[in-house]
């Protein structure tokens, strides 16, 4: 499908890639991985023809359809979200302004009207308007957004506006730059269980690993100028790179020692006569020897202990009754909020229901509109926001900025963290100012890290970070002795961190005491979880969870249990069933219009046909929507009899 042989490529004296080749085949799924900077979006913009090879080729099977999401911001006209997510072709976008919405007329194409639904329908038009509904509801967009102008959306939903698009298209070959960065977790979720299923080959970017591990089944290491492809995951990756590196050590080792014996003969024996010509002999054999490298092992081990900030209070801090809007947009009522020292706190949900709005009231960065914020005895407050870099000084080099604030550290050991982050040698001598935003990223981590506060509040602190970068951020904070409350959707990132999570949605915090994987196994499969905070799990325990009681008390709960499953199963069922008979009566309307429409003669009345086909587009549309009501309803029913 996609063949490259023998590319090169070099910004000045920066060599990103030098006689690689990679060969893509039909179903391959591969990951592409490497530090920033590495080469990655460039190979991906060779293979678009944005950027040219200084030698090699690469070629494409004839007729393989590609589609590409890049990493960063993608145009928009002037279509609406649903209009963007089928525009997989020109025609058929102009053929649904037809035949849909009749914003233009068929005369621009040339056809009649009759002909215009005659290759909407060839071209599978209808079916691809209920596919982009679904994928748009899968990657988090509302009904209400569908009609709504792409233009009026933030840049990360323009980008899951493309996203849909296309995943409705099926390219061949879909290829990928960092496609979680605008996700949150209920559509990273989603988006791969949608890739596992995919039927065309994918060639992605991700930081992330735990969508590596999910989605992936090879994985290209960007290195020394090559690629270099591992079969498996990213975590069999690793382990596969480890003992390749093991080996290559081994045998340089061995190399080593085989050469220092021959030179040991040659050095005492080449001035005797007797043994001159020996010694010559095994001169010659180390001269003829093929000598390999020292291996540059890149070290993943991290070996260092941060510093600790003081210890502060029990009580860290809490708000009260606390309520805030933007506008006549209601964010949070009553709001109550308590953190004590030490815990290790993940938030997560959906996009914009609040948690970034949470982190900014809990570190003052937003005025409280009601209630009370109170900081607990002894706790200094640090706040890591999206808009981190900002704070930077352009004019400052790495190492400056570094100690700006850290005056505790020796500029040594500031140079050790700054290497665990990627700024290894004269990097740390750069100005703040040519630094990419991924290298600003990291910068302000460092300085947080060699200076920390005992609460420490992050938003999205992953974001922009390689995978190395990334364990170094998670060896640091799982040091951190102080109280850490942090948004992420990071799957890796909240795993290996989250001793508790906080799942925020519609205003409501929703408590989970456990680890990320406690919250997945009890969040998962329905929309009905019920709040811990205020349910006990098991109806054998009391109201505030203590001793048991009588066993004919627990059989009595345990019937209105029963009871209480059985009448929500009925329901669940009633609704299915309800969605079922509204689907089924849509069809046979669809089928009679089908049927007039067919005939001739209805087109003698120009009116009458267009009152039909107007009604036919209408019904097309409410099956979608029903269809969609009917999916919901069928996973909430199989969910509710899985509990």
């Amino acid at each position: 499908m996609l063949t490259i042989s023998g590319i090169s490529k070099a910004y000045g004296p920066k060599e990103l890639l030098s006689d690689a080749s990679l060969q893509v085949n039909k179903g391959d799924r591969i990951g592409l991985v490497g530090p920033n900077g590495a080469g990655k979006s460039t190979l991906l913009k060779m293979v678009l023809s944005q950027v040219e090879p200084d030698s090699g080729t690469i070629q494409f099977q004839r007729g393989s359809v590609l589609g590409y999401l890049p990493q960063e911001m993608a145009d928009v006209d002037d279509e609406t979200v649903i209009e963007l997510a089928t525009a997989i072709s020109e025609e058929h976008k102009n053929l649904r302004r037809i035949v849909v919405y009749e914003s233009i007329k068929p005369e621009s194409l040339g056809l009649s009207i009759e002909d215009c639904h005659q290759r909407f329908q060839e071209i599978d038009g209808y079916r691809l308007e209920a596919s982009a509904a679904k994928v748009l509801v899968g990657l988090g967009f509302k009904e209400s957004d569908f009609a709504r102008p792409a233009r009026e959306l933030s840049g990360g939903w323009i980008m899951r506006a493309h996203l849909a698009r296309l995943l409705v298209q099926e390219p061949d070959l879909l290829m990928l730059d960092e496609p979680t960065n605008h996700l949150d977790l209920p559509s990273l979720r989603w988006l791969q269980d949608h890739l596992e299923r995919y039927r065309g080959a994918i060639f992605l970017i991700s930081h992330d690993r735990e969508f590596l591990n999910r989605v992936v089944d090879s994985i290209v290491d960007v290195e020394r100028s090559g690629l270099r492809r591992y079969r498996g995951n990213y975590d069999e990756f690793l382990v596969a790179k480890e003992a390749e590196e093991e080996q290559a050590l081994s045998a340089y080792q061995n190399q080593q020692k085989e050469i220092d014996r021959l030179m040991l003969f040659v050095n005492r024996f080449r001035a005797k006569s007797t043994k001159a010509k020996q010694a010559q002999s095994k001169l010659k054999q180390v001269e003829r020897m093929e000598k390999l490298e020292a291996p540059k092992s890149e070290d993943r081990s991290i070996q260092f202990s941060f510093p600790q900030p003081k210890r502060s209070g029990l009580r860290v801090i809490n708000l009260k009754d606390v309520s805030h809007a933007y506008g006549k947009l209601e964010v949070y009522r009553g709001l109550e909020f308590e953190v004590e020292r030490g815990q290790c706190i993940g938030l997560v949900g959906p996009n914009g229901a609040g948690k970034t709005t949470l982190l900014k009231l809990l570190a003052g960065v937003e005025a409280l509109q009601a209630g009370e914020r109170n900081l607990g005895p002894n706790v200094d407050l640090g706040y890591f926001s999206q808009h981190r870099v900002e704070t930077l000084d352009e004019n400052s080099t790495v190492m400056a900025e570094a100690l700006r604030s850290a005056k505790a550290v020796t500029e040594t050991y500031a140079r050790s963290v700054l290497g665990c982050f990627m700024f290894r040698g004269d990097d740390v001598f750069k100005q703040v100012k040519v630094l990419s935003g991924g290298e600003k990223s990291r910068l302000a981590l460092v300085k947080l890290l060699l200076c920390p506060p005992n609460l420490l509040l992050m938003d999205e602190p992953t974001t922009h970070l390689d995978i190395d970068s990334v364990e170094a951020l998670v060896f640091a904070l799982k040091q951190f002795e102080g109280t850490l409350i942090f948004v992420s959707h990071d799957v890796h990132f909240l795993r290996s961190l989250a001793e508790r999570v906080v799942h925020v949605e519609d205003g409501v915090l929703q408590h989970y005491h456990g680890d990320y994987d406690y919250y997945v196994e009890k969040s998962a499969g329905t929309m009905e979880v019920r709040k811990e905070s205020k349910t006990p799990s098991n109806p054998a325990q009391n109201a505030r969870g203590g001793s048991a009681i009588s066993s004919k008390e627990r059989r009595r709960l345990e019937a209105q249990e029963r009871q209480k499953r059985s009448k929500l199963l009925k329901g669940k069922q009633s609704k299915v069933e309800r969605f079922e008979k509204q689907i089924i009566e849509i069809e046979k309307r669809l089928a009679e219009l089908a049927e007039k429409l067919a005939d001739p003669s209805v087109y003698r009345d120009p009116e009458g046909a267009k009152a039909l086909r107007q009604e036919e587009s209408r019904k097309k549309a409410e099956l979608v929507h029903v269809s969609q009501d009917w999916e919901i309803a069928v996973e909430e029913y199989t969910a509710a009899s899985e509990a």
